[in-house]
């Protein structure tokens, strides 16, 4: 009974309630006057009309309207909009759907902000991505993926994965991961053309809120880069233990010859004398690893300082010249006194001394070695150039990797260390330089290091 009293309703039942009671005892009066009864009938209808015609326009056709604009954001047309204010009721109703929709409309925009921001992360990534549900067809693969293995997104999405994807590996792993419920990984070779990659493949299992296994993502990483340092320290450690054990097998060898006394007063001296040369030149390829290793530090600063070229050459001439001498060779240098520069001296000289030595020990006597020194676009260019065995074409990319040797017998015999060159390589990079080898086997070789002058 409540409700009939609510303020929507109660002045429509008030207004029927009198048009009842004033009609029925206009009735009465009427006593059997026949055209009044009708017309009071008439009117009766009419008044009743005109109430509920108010009350259909008033509620019903704004209900009406307001159940439209429902359905199409159902739809998802969020842009709908309800507006009428014939009565508070109606007009607090279309404030409400309005605010609604609005709403919905900003939670849709940042919904699709939000999948878009998803897509462009998952397509951009460098690495491949890949998701399979619980019965393994694949849903998505991203464009990292498609580039991995030179496919397009349509060959895979909506297919089994044993089915698309051609490596067995990563068939393992997914089967590894449906099975054990946890995260697997897996290394593998993906041939692309003619090159052979190195992949790592992560597969985690995806789970729902009852903790029951839906399916699973996949990430595959490009790791020939990592592969190829592994290999690159691998080799390092070999030569660095094959460089230490063999002057310490030659100074451990005569020092227990020396003990057995077995021996007259020169052949010791002469054991002695080997004994030294294998320990410098062990201390010398200690010096040169510790060079390197402080030049590859991330920390690493170069002490610069402004420097006239010649004086910072001079010093280290005298040795150089003394060497060349020694192996009868003419040693000449064309070095400008004007030239000066910003830069680490003690480095540099670092430099002239490892090429020049280079030089002096791969030239046979009556050969010639020359220094010349020259500015050219704003940078000077420290030219060393010999007459010595060369280098072959297919060599000369190679001669700055640490312990590469073209002839390693006479390498050793030189007393190097097979690290000059690479500590060359990293002076000159860090200085922002350049280096340009020019050789012909049997005629020579030239090396030509640019290092900017401020």
């Amino acid at each position: 009974m409540q409700i009939l009293f609510s303020k929507p309703l109660f002045p429509n039942i008030l207004g029927i309630t009198i048009v009842l009671v004033l009609s029925g005892w206009l009735m009465v009066q009427a006593q059997g006057n026949w055209i009044f009864i009708a017309a009071i009938i008439l009117v009766e209808f009419l008044v009743i009309s005109i109430i509920f015609m108010q009350f259909y326009n008033k509620y019903t056709r704004p209900l009406n309207k307001a159940s439209k604009t429902v359905n199409e954001m159902i739809k998802g047309n969020y842009s709908a909009r309800f507006n009428n204010s014939n009565s508070e009721e109606m007009e607090q109703l279309s404030k409400n759907i309005n605010k609604l929709a609005r709403n919905m409309n900003e939670i849709t925009i940042q919904e699709q902000m939000h999948a878009e921001q998803l897509t462009s992360i998952i397509d951009n990534m460098k690495n491949g991505l890949a998701l399979i549900d619980e019965k393994g067809y694949v849903h998505l693969v991203n464009r990292g993926f498609t580039e991995m293995f030179q496919g397009k997104e349509k060959q895979y999405r909506g297919h089994l994965y044993y089915e698309v994807f051609e490596n067995e590996a990563m068939h393992d792993v997914v089967q590894k991961t449906f099975l054990y419920e946890e995260p697997v990984k897996e290394q593998f070779k993906n041939k692309r053309g003619l090159t052979k990659n190195y992949m790592e493949v992560i597969a985690a299992p995806i789970f729902n809120e009852h903790n029951m296994i839906k399916g699973a993502v996949l990430v595959i990483y490009d790791i020939t880069e990592l592969k190829r340092l592994e290999k690159m320290r691998k080799d390092f450690v070999a030569n660095v233990s094959h460089e230490l054990r063999t002057p310490i097998t030659s100074i451990r060898g005569f020092a227990e010859t020396l003990k057995e006394k077995q021996h007259d007063e020169k052949a010791a001296e002469e054991f002695i004398d080997i004994i030294f040369k294998e320990s410098h030149r062990l201390q010398l390829l200690i010096e040169d690893l510790l060079e390197l290793s402080r030049l590859e530090r991330e920390d690493f600063q170069l002490q610069k300082a402004d420097f006239n070229v010649k004086q910072m050459i001079d010093a280290v001439l005298p040795s150089l010249e003394q060497k060349a001498e020694k192996k009868e060779l003419h040693f000449t240098t064309s070095i400008p006194a004007d030239i000066h520069m910003y830069a680490d001296a003690e480095k540099l000289k670092q430099v002239i001394i490892n090429l020049a030595d280079n030089a002096i020990n791969y030239t046979s006597s009556d050969g010639s070695v020359s220094l010349n020194v020259s500015e050219k676009n704003n940078r000077v260019l420290f030219s060393i150039e010999d007459t010595g065995i060369g280098i072959e074409k297919k060599a000369i990319p190679r001669v700055f990797e640490r312990f590469y040797r073209m002839d390693k017998d006479r390498s050793r015999n030189t007393g190097g260390t097979g690290l000059g060159l690479a500590i060359v390589k990293h002076i000159v990079e860090v200085h922002q330089g350049e280096i340009v080898v020019e050789s012909e086997v049997n005629k020579g070789t030239a090396i030509h290091v640019y290092i900017p002058k401020d």
